[in-house]
């Protein structure tokens, strides 16, 4: 079973960066960032095909966040994180991570497809 491990919650100012991270405990299948904004849906925001070998797996991004967050994978340490660079107050929420199947390495951003989620993880960013 995978067990995705978020880091604690965290502050920042707008313009700041911050990372998340999730341990991973087998590989070949999908690991999504999902936040929730107050009043919203949960959105799938970065997604990573996990890799056990040296290759890198597939990554996703919603539009909002493509060019600011990354998604990565450290085998060393079997550590996925999302490094999230110039955030926005907009980007504040509830962020999760979670694991779900793949279909030839690809993934997906819908939650439909995850089936197991960590514990949630509160990011502000302040203006």
């Amino acid at each position: 079973e995978v067990e995705p491990v978020d880091s604690g919650g965290e502050s920042v100012q707008a313009g700041g960066s911050l990372k998340l991270s999730c341990e991973i405990s087998r590989f070949n299948y999908c690991l999504a960032w999902f936040r929730q904004m107050p009043g919203k849906e949960r959105e799938g925001v970065a997604a990573i095909y996990t890799s056990s070998g040296t290759n890198r797996g597939n990554t996703y991004y919603t539009d909002s966040v493509r060019g600011r967050f990354t998604v990565s994978q450290d085998n060393a340490s079997n550590i996925v994180s999302l490094s999230m660079n110039n955030l926005q107050v907009e980007d504040t929420g509830i962020y999760y991570c979670a694991t779900g199947g793949s279909a030839n390495g690809e993934c997906w951003l819908q939650r439909a497809h995850y089936s197991r989620w960590g514990r949630a993880t509160q990011v502000t960013v302040s203006s």
